[in-house]
């Protein structure tokens, strides 16, 4: 082994495993996607609802005559729904608010008195426009605007913006105002999040775009990011699986065909320490997708961003896991749970082959917009907490001011920061100046 493999740990682990079938380089360019894209907000931009419209006939073959979804056009969306997919839809809906209630509840504003006359605190603000983007893709998704929409309301956000492409099946409409959507528009796309983020004469910015979409929806949120706030930059979907010798082939095979079918880009994977089970898989994979009706999908993202990694032991399959990072991590051990208290990087993980990544995507209640392409290992995925800052605050007494004043001016003096210093010692030196100014209490 190198000197190099030796000093690098991910490299020296990279090292140890055995690959039963490897993830094949995706061969996809998009080096025009950010250029298109540059484009598309610029006239966006300059030109408002003129390039919405222009946009529209370009890329979804539909120019609307209204942006807006009115409310009648809402209600009809509702009343038209299957019966069975309604209730399916308010069950879902009523699941991730309950969890995301749970979870507000968690996140409590503060007020400390850190030293004598130092008051330290954070107050819970919801933010106060929230722009939601809801894929159209392949298959109506249809939990994909309980998951953005539901989220926010709970957070308690004034306005909650959804945007749709104009083809969206509308189902899709009534899944947004379903899940409590302020407005709705039918505007799809880079050209969406360009509306939302600098406002159009007939779509409002806001102040925050939340949503998975395609590559060019994920490069316009990056793009905008700044002035506007983004939930993070999703890649395509992922899967792994992590199974000692008691993982079912029929099991792991299914969970991971299940995301396969979302996109030819979809990374699907088995770590394992059970070199039989490891074949197995891959032989049951193959079984399945002669009679999988999305094969045509699964099929692809399976030879391309397929892998089966055979670990030497567990703690070597614990480190790499926690290296990919993967969107939904799968844990099928003897003892799932206490194996599951050792994990670190992963979006969401699935406890036990009970746990379908599935339930997680559709009504559980937990979010399924998820951290992809390892940013597992910095970062959770949407949830109720995405939709507040928590902002601090501070209001001193003259005990506090004896107290922190002097390292101040200390501190400043040594920067060279003559303005800083004098604004600290005015408090401590001049306390006559203060005496007629209102309390902070």
């Amino acid at each position: 082994m190198s000197e190099a493999v030796k000093s690098d740990p991910i490299k020296s682990l990279t090292a140890r495993l055995v690959r039963i079938k490897a993830p094949v380089a995706d061969a996809a360019t998009q080096t025009s996607v950010g250029e298109s894209v540059t484009g598309i907000l610029a006239a966006v931009r300059t030109e408002g609802d003129a390039a919405l419209r222009r946009f529209s006939r370009t890329f979804d073959g539909v120019e609307p005559q209204a942006f807006e979804v009115s409310m009648a056009e809402r209600e009809a969306a509702v009343a038209a729904l299957d019966p069975q997919t309604r209730a399916d839809t308010e069950f879902a809906i009523a699941n991730v608010r309950a969890f995301a209630q749970a979870q507000l509840a968690t996140i409590l504003p503060l007020e400390i008195e850190l030293l004598p006359g130092l008051h330290l605190g954070h107050r819970v603000i919801p933010v106060g426009r929230v722009g939601a983007y809801v894929p159209g893709g392949r298959y109506p998704l249809l939990s994909a605007p309980v998951m953005t929409i539901v989220p926010a309301k709970v957070a308690g956000c004034a306005e909650v913006i959804a945007c749709l492409p104009p083809t969206a099946a509308e189902a899709m409409v009534a899944g947004c105002h379903l899940s409590g959507a302020t407005r709705i528009f039918r505007v799809g796309g880079a050209q969406a999040i360009a509306a939302m983020a600098y406002g159009t004469a007939s779509i409002p910015s806001v102040d925050k775009i939340v949503g998975p979409g395609n590559a060019y929806v994920n490069e316009a949120k990056r793009q905008v990011f700044g002035p506007v706030g983004i939930d993070q930059l999703a890649g395509p979907s992922e899967i792994y699986t992590l199974a000692d010798e008691t993982g079912n082939a029929q099991i792991i095979a299914t969970d991971l065909l299940a995301q396969a079918e979302h996109d030819i880009h979809t990374r699907v994977g088995l770590i394992t320490t059970h070199r039989p089970l490891a074949e197995a898989v891959v032989a049951e994979v193959e079984r399945q997708l002669l009679t999988l009706s999305t094969a045509g999908v699964a099929r692809v993202a399976w030879e391309r961003q397929g892998e089966v990694t055979v670990c030497a032991d567990e703690a070597d399959m614990i480190a790499y896991s926690d290296h990919i990072a993967a969107e939904h991590l799968q844990v099928h051990t003897r003892d799932a749970r206490a194996f599951a208290q050792k994990l670190s990087g992963y979006g969401s993980l699935f406890i036990g082959p009970l746990a379908s990544v599935v339930y997680s995507d559709k009504c559980c209640g937990t979010n399924h917009t998820l951290p992809t392409m390892g940013a597992g290992r910095y970062t959770g995925g949407l949830w109720v907490g995405s939709y507040v800052k928590v902002a601090t605050h501070q209001w001193i007494e003259p005990e506090g001011v004896a107290a922190v004043a002097p390292a101040a001016v200390r501190q400043s003096a040594s920067e060279g920061l003559e303005g800083h210093r004098r604004a600290a010692a005015l408090r401590l030196e001049r306390p006559d100046l203060f005496r007629a100014a209102p309390s902070a209490r």
